[in-house]
């Protein structure tokens, strides 16, 4: 609301308003400075209506107000309610209605001057009924409103729409006279140097041997290089089919897809299923004809019978809203009093109205679950339009298939689950690295240090003369070595099954003596719990009935709240709006006893201030000042012959001159040229 206020005052400070607001100003304003402040605004976009408010009567206003809004095409807010409490919003110059109009209005200025303007020739006029009471005016308005006026006044209505695009077109289109002759005049130049180029290049080719052979040489360059233009557009036309053919074969592909997807849903649905969806949507719909839609109607047609008689009844006065307010509170008096009467008299019948509100509360839980059904199926058919179109536009980009539902949660559950993998296997792999960097490194030294060692064994076994004794050995030592494994492998898995199943057995034992006092207990606990069900029931269903009956109460009550509180805002309304008439009628009987008192007073000093001898002065004023004008306009009469000759005499003065320069200016460039193929000449001969 802070941002709204500071745009308004920003823009009433600018042209053309020049208000000279600030915030704490303009939210202090007054009703009647507030709607003088948007007549200004609505003025500046439509001139006719640049009136002062203070000299109309507020109904004038208000009606003449909303006929711009409505021509302008502005549509209230949805906090200002509906078109009754607006136009009362509107006539007490009320904060909440007049700023989003100011606000609107200032937003779309230029846009809604257009509007304002077009609509002087494309609304239809409308006669006020107070001018059709004469005779020949009604008369007139018949014929206006035959067939063949209507269609001419259609035709030309259509003819100035037509002629106010052009007429947009060519302004937007940025081309005037002016510029076309500036463009004109500027080709012109550049035509005359290019000849002169041409010229003089022609004059330097003519002493060059074989000049004619090297321009058809160079005229049929330019040729071929056009050609090579055009069949390099014909290329990329070609390029461009090629990959529009590949997009009709992808998109034919994925038709294709569908269609099998189709063709398998259809075939995997059963016939029962199909059979329980459509009776479903049966007895929705036929609820909807049978019940909903009546009822709806059927209210709808009330209210409309309850507004027409609205508005066929004569306007009210306040002796008259005292009496509907008297009867009101004693037909109300007497409904509570019967309704006491009939609560003590008939018990049944109380019984019987328990049930009634009980099965009111059903059937207004039903119309709300139909109605949230209804938009639950309209957004799920929205969805699947917004679905369908994501889905093309994700094509037309990619050109490959979309998962849907399952298959992608499926999807991404698959590669969460290959991610954490992937990620455990990298984590592994950095370590199997890092130790597989320390056992090769290891491995090389133990290597240099066997061969080493290996070394020093073979020359000291052939020093003793036993050379292959210590691969035997190592041999040997290998073979008793695996044979130790494999026994003490059998040898543990054995004892390791059987000190299992000593574990199991007694793990099991430990538990059957543990559950089975827990199992004594909880056989008297499962009776009571079946007793407490069945109390918890038998409970909950006497609340529900009590629930239902304080309900429908309550629905009742805050119903009668509403109504009072609507009949109070608008009692209240029509107050505050029959005070602000008072005091404009005040204001005004106030004003012409002022008038009255000042026109018939003896001092001359009073009649001036009187609005009538002030409007004397002002008509006298004016015609003294059409006198001097018309004195000054007789004689610019009789000097504008000599003048214009004056102004005719200083052009061709000024062409004259411009002639003489550009004459100067073609002397200085022939020349410079003549210069310049004089150095050429020199050079030639220095060659």
């Amino acid at each position: 609301m802070s941002d709204q206020l500071k745009f308004i005052v920003e823009k009433l400070n600018k042209d053309p308003f020049k208000k000279n607001y600030n915030l704490i100003t303009f939210d202090s304003l007054e009703p009647m400075q507030l709607l003088q402040v948007l007549n200004d605004v609505l003025a500046e976009i439509d001139p006719k209506h640049s009136v002062d408010i203070r000299d109309e009567m507020p109904d004038q206003t208000v009606k003449r107000m909303l006929n711009i809004l409505g021509i302008l095409k502005y549509k209230p807010q949805a906090n200002t309610g509906d078109m009754s409490t607006f136009r009362q919003g509107l006539a007490v110059g009320s904060k909440p209605v007049i700023h989003p109009v100011l606000y609107w209005l200032l937003q779309k200025t230029n846009e809604l001057k257009k509007r304002a303007y077009l609509a002087r020739f494309l609304v239809r006029l409308e006669v006020p009924t107070e001018f059709l009471q004469d005779d020949t005016m009604a008369e007139t308005n018949k014929q206006m409103l035959t067939a063949t006026f209507l269609l001419k006044y259609e035709e030309l209505m259509e003819n100035f729409k037509i002629l106010h695009k052009e007429c947009e077109q060519l302004k937007s289109s940025g081309l005037s006279t002016s510029e076309i002759r500036r463009d004109i005049s500027a080709m012109e130049e550049e035509k005359d140097q290019l000849t002169k180029r041409v010229e003089r290049l022609k004059k330097r080719v003519d002493t060059v041997q074989n000049h004619q052979r090297m321009l058809e040489i160079a005229r049929q360059l330019r040729l071929e290089k056009e050609r090579e233009e055009y069949l390099s557009q014909q290329k990329q036309t070609l390029r461009n089919q090629l990959l529009r053919i590949e997009h009709a074969e992808l998109k034919l592909q994925r038709a294709q897809h569908q269609l099998k997807n189709m063709r398998q849903a259809a075939a995997d649905a059963k016939p029962e299923g199909l059979m329980k969806r459509l009776e479903e949507e049966i007895k929705f719909n036929s609820y909807l004809v049978s019940e909903k839609l009546p009822k709806e109607l059927e209210n709808k047609r009330h209210t409309l019978s309850l507004l027409q008689k609205v508005v066929n009844e004569p306007e009210m006065s306040l002796s008259d809203l005292t009496e509907l307010e008297s009867r009101i509170h004693e037909v109300n008096s007497e409904i509570n009093q019967l309704i006491e009467k009939r609560m003590r008299n008939d018990p049944m019948d109380d019984k019987v109205s328990m049930f009634r509100q009980q099965a009111a509360i059903i059937a207004r839980k039903k119309e709300t679950k139909a109605e949230e059904l209804q938009e639950a199926k309209e957004e799920i058919a929205n969805l699947e339009k917004e679905i369908a179109q994501k889905l093309n536009q994700a094509r037309d980009v990619d050109g490959s298939e979309i998962l849907r539902g399952d298959e992608f949660k499926r999807y991404v559950s698959k590669l969460r689950g290959k991610s954490t993998v992937f990620k455990k296997k990298r984590q592994e792999m950095a370590e199997l690295s890092a130790e597989c960097g320390v056992l090769q490194r290891t491995e090389q030294v133990l290597k240099h240090r066997h061969d080493h060692m290996q070394q020093q064994l073979q020359t000291m076994e052939q020093k003793r003369g036993i050379s292959g004794y210590s691969d035997t050995q190592e041999e040997l030592e290998r073979v008793s070595a695996l044979k130790s494994e494999v026994d003490e492998k059998k040898g543990r898995t054995l004892d390791d099954m059987s000190d299992m199943v000593k574990k199991l057995n007694s793990m099991f034992a430990e538990k059957k003596t543990a559950l089975a006092p827990v199992i004594k207990e909880l056989r008297p606990l499962r009776q009571k719990c079946q007793e407490l069900t069945q109390e918890y029931d038998e409970k909950k269903a006497q609340y529900d009935s009590c629930a239902a009956g304080l309900e429908s109460n309550r629905s009742k009550l805050e119903q009668h709240r509403r109504s009072l509180m609507e009949e109070c805002s608008q009692a209240e309304s029509q107050y505050h709006y029959i005070n602000l008439i008072k005091k404009s009628i005040e204001m005004q009987i106030k004003r012409t006893a002022d008038e009255m008192k000042a026109y018939v007073s003896p001092d001359s000093q009073e009649r001036r201030k009187s609005i009538r001898e002030q409007y004397t002065r002002n008509i006298a004023e004016q015609e003294n000042l059409g006198k001097k004008l018309r004195e000054t306009q007789k004689s610019v009469r009789e000097s504008h012959g000599l003048n214009m000759k004056q102004v005719k005499m200083w052009r061709d003065f000024e062409k004259l001159m411009e002639c003489k320069k550009q004459c100067f200016l073609k002397i200085q460039n022939q020349a410079s040229v003549g210069q310049v193929i004089q150095e050429g000449g020199e050079d030639r001969l220095i060659l």
